[in-house]
């Protein structure tokens, strides 16, 4: 029988290695508890100081009750809820938000479960309050959806599992008995969701997309970049910091903070990290939540450790809900700890496959694999999205209605996904019908066609969906590609580089001089207008063939490879590709309308010219957004009881008329 430390021979070689104590020293566990299954199991239930857990539960806690009224839309529930005729986008179809009135009140209680994960009362029942109305919400609408939000919620849901209220909670206080005490598994499942995080996070990262430098641009202007901007430049910081080192950061840092001798300095570069990012984007409590739940990786006991140094007091003296932790074991229950380690081990292995699934959710892919919020892909995609056409057609009556781009939703997330259009499309027809109804206009026939061009990361602007597709009518299942989602151009994305010398050089020539990239598939037609303020116009063919006609002139000009047609005018003209192969296409112009293409100097100086550290507007949004809060609960509350009618704002929309009217 092997020893407990004897050396592992490798390949017959004079080389060993000692796998158990290298385990030990770098995990701080025997190695022997991965022999068994039931080794496995003492080891997750090993009795360990609940402090460290409760002062993670009370951070989680008030980051949640922080972030109810702002990333939630608590302050904006009128907006969000409010809307009789707002498209919303559930995860299960049918699943309909209740009245906004009643909204308030879910909302009321996830902050009331949010209060009380911060206080530790009546734990169980709080939390459970929280993770309910918090999956609600999240599930009902998937155009919200963020990676954090779902961290949020699979958080709450595993703090409601854990003894996280046996310490520096008001459960302990109000009933002695409860030891702070809890089994290891309830830290090392929150350390677990956390190394998913970050890591598969890195793993996502690790693509053409991430390390050539296309999904996050610009960001080296940014203050928090200057001293690496004053050293190696805005391209390079662009390229290695914020895409390299974030890919590395992501991959390893969770490896850093285990292993205790680089702990501390993996704490630093975590909370430079999250610090950072709180500056670079509005992405609400995430970097803070991250950050209060770093201390998790030290000793279980460092509360009491901190405490005994900043308190004066003798430690008997502390009360009960803070005493030293007895260490006798947990009670015996074997049948229950095999299944609690069971469901545990299973959890573990669905959050490493489900950012992976998206083999089987086929519905949910767009040119990216999924829906954005479950699988870590953070911030590796930018959309640009150009034109949104939104087309309804009452066949009826051969009648087509163009609606705005924003009426109905407050957000352009369904515009990449075939799941939400083909929602949105339900809701638009939901709303048209009750229109014509309200104008006593008999029952109709309706077609909806969205004509979308998006831009992914640096490409050429193309469609997503089939504009010859009527989507109200097509087929959408969760488990099958959509026939109408029309590719990615992956054979053009090797042009990008091409892409940005020539929008460079085109910038150069004067100060109103822009660029437009555009590429389509064959026997489709581009439809575009030339306003009065476009100038000097051209449109150079860069592959495959095309025909060009416009309003006055319906003989199509025939361009190939390389040719181009100069001097456009002012008018409705049609691009219809010919080739049997998808075209590219440049438009270059002068507008003199447009506002100049800004200057590295003018980025520079746009960026320093903002408030490095605007605290006082952050807390002042942050108290509105309270303050409004509380009043929408306030209305809800009055109206259930007592019937008083809610007020409501309505938001502002560029046109007055969310139709325009085009009669064939």
């Amino acid at each position: 029988m092997r020893g407990k430390y004897e050396p592992i021979k490798l390949f017959s070689s004079p080389f060993t290695l000692n796998v158990p104590r290298l385990f030990h020293k770098y995990c701080g566990h025997d190695m022997r508890c991965l022999q068994s299954f039931d080794q496995f199991i003492a080891l997750m239930y090993r009795p360990t100081d609940a402090a460290a857990l409760g002062v993670a539960r009370v951070l989680f806690g008030l980051m949640m009750l922080i972030d109810i009224p702002e990333e939630r839309g608590g302050g904006d529930l009128d907006y969000r809820w409010g809307d009789p005729n707002g498209c919303t986008f559930p995860l299960i179809n049918g699943m309909e938000p209740m009245s906004y009135p009643r909204m308030g009140i879910v909302y009321l209680l996830m902050w009331l479960g949010s209060l009380g994960i911060m206080l530790g009362y009546r734990f169980r029942l709080t939390a459970s309050m929280f993770v309910i109305s918090y999956w609600y919400v999240f599930l009902l609408d998937k155009s919200a959806w963020n990676n954090h939000s779902y961290l949020y919620g699979l958080l709450g849901t595993l703090f409601l599992f854990t003894g996280a209220n046996r310490y520096l909670s008001l459960d302990a206080y109000r009933d002695r008995t409860l030891q702070p005490v809890v089994p290891f598994w309830n830290y090392f499942i929150l350390k677990y969701q956390f190394f998913i995080l970050y890591f598969i996070a890195g793993l996502k990262k690790m693509c053409a997309e991430w390390l050539s430098g296309y999904a996050m641009t610009n960001l080296g202007y940014h203050w928090v970049f200057s001293p690496f901007r004053m050293i190696i430049g805005v391209n390079l910081t662009d390229l290695l910091i914020v895409h390299w080192f974030g890919c590395i950061f992501d991959t390893s840092v969770v490896f850093f903070l285990i292993y205790a001798p680089t702990r501390r300095v993996a704490t630093l570069f975590a909370s430079a990290f999250h610090l950072m990012n709180s500056r670079l984007f509005h992405i609400g409590m995430f970097p803070w939540t991250c950050l209060t739940q770093l201390p998790l990786y030290y000793s279980a006991s460092w509360p009491r450790l901190v405490w005994k140094r900043l308190s004066s007091w003798n430690q008997d003296k502390l009360s009960e809900n803070n005493k030293k932790p007895n260490p006798k074991l947990i009670e015996d229950q074997p049948k229950k700890k095999k299944i609690v380690v069971s469901m545990m081990i299973i959890y573990c292995g669905l959050q490493l496959f489900i950012p992976y699934s998206h083999f089987i959710t086929k519905g949910y892919n767009n040119w990216t694999n999924g829906l954005y919020g479950y699988s870590w892909d953070m911030m590796v995609h930018a959309w640009d999205t150009v034109l949104i056409s939104i087309k309804v057609v009452d066949n009826l009556r051969n009648q087509t209605l163009y609606l705005q781009s924003y009426a109905f939703v407050d957000n352009d997330r369904w515009t990449k996904h075939a799941d939400m259009a083909y929602q949105f499309a339900q809701c638009i027809d939901r709303n048209v019908r009750e229109e014509y109804n309200a104008e006593k206009r008999l029952f109709t026939n309706f077609s909806i066609y969205f004509d979308i061009w998006c831009s992914l990361n640096g490409r050429f602007l193309q469609r997503i969906f089939n504009p010859n597709v009527d989507v109200l009518s097509a087929e959408w299942s969760p488990f099958r590609t959509a026939d109408w989602l029309l590719p990615l151009l992956h054979e053009l994305t090797e042009m990008r580089s091409m892409i940005t010398a020539l929008t460079k050089d085109v910038h150069s020539w004067s100060n109103n001089s822009d660029v437009l990239f555009v590429a389509d598939f064959p026997g489709f037609t581009l439809d575009n207008y030339i306003v009065p303020e476009m100038t000097n116009v051209t449109l150079t063919v860069l592959d495959g063939s095309i025909e060009y006609t416009y309003s006055n002139n319906t003989e199509p000009t025939r361009l190939f490879k390389g040719q181009r047609l100069e001097d456009i005018q002012s008018s409705f003209h049609h691009v219809k590709t010919t080739s049997q192969t998808p075209s590219s296409m440049v438009y270059t112009y002068a507008n003199k309308s447009m506002n100049a293409a800004p200057s590295e100097k003018e980025l520079m100086e746009r960026q320093q010219s903002k408030p490095i550290l605007p605290l006082w507007e952050e807390l002042s949004h942050r108290y509105d957004n309270y303050v409004r809060f509380f009043q929408h609960v306030g209305n809800s509350l009055l109206y259930e009881i007592y019937g008083v009618p809610m007020p409501r704002r309505i938001r502002i929309t560029p046109d007055e008329d969310a139709w325009t009217n085009e009669y064939k």
